[in-house]
């Protein structure tokens, strides 16, 4: 079978597409993998948060905690901590609110609206691009995945 290269250019049809890629990103991914997401409104980052969880075994139902900033579930083979970081004023409201705990700990962190906080984004993040093209129709998305080489940038 062929290993899963977690870096490159996906493109998808359906939120269903998206989900199926999550699954796959999170059945390759290790302890402490950060992934950051970046995208417009609706192009399908909490599917594909979504589609990581249930690659982790997470049976709760996942949803983008834009007004709690955080949403940790431990149900699953490792915790999947979810920040969405859109309501965020200031970058050291990070540390209120558990970034450092999340970020380096055992499980999967994934940031919505990461470019917020850019600066305080590790190496080695996964950096998840999501885009449209309504040239291709509604439901396409090229996803764009790489990989931070230096701490507070995303590429």
């Amino acid at each position: 079978m062929e290993t899963f290269n977690a870096e490159g250019v996906f493109e998808v049809n359906s939120a269903d597409e998206t989900l199926k890629l999550g699954v796959e990103f999170a059945n390759n991914a290790k302890p402490g993998t950060v992934i950051a997401l970046i995208g417009d409104l609706g192009v399908g980052k909490t599917v594909f948060t979504k589609g990581i969880a249930k690659g982790l075994g997470i049976t709760e139902n996942v949803t983008s905690p834009t007004f709690t900033i955080l949403e940790s579930y431990y149900g699953g083979k490792m915790p999947l901590h979810h920040f969405d970081v859109y309501r965020i004023g200031d970058v050291e409201e990070m540390e209120e609110v558990g970034f450092d705990d999340c970020v380096y700990s055992e499980g999967i962190t994934i940031i919505e609206w990461a470019g917020i906080i850019e600066e305080i984004i590790p190496k080695g993040t996964y950096v998840v691009n999501i885009a449209k093209d309504l040239s291709k129709g509604n439901d396409y998305r090229k996803i764009t995945i790489t990989k931070t080489t230096k701490e507070g940038y995303l590429n």
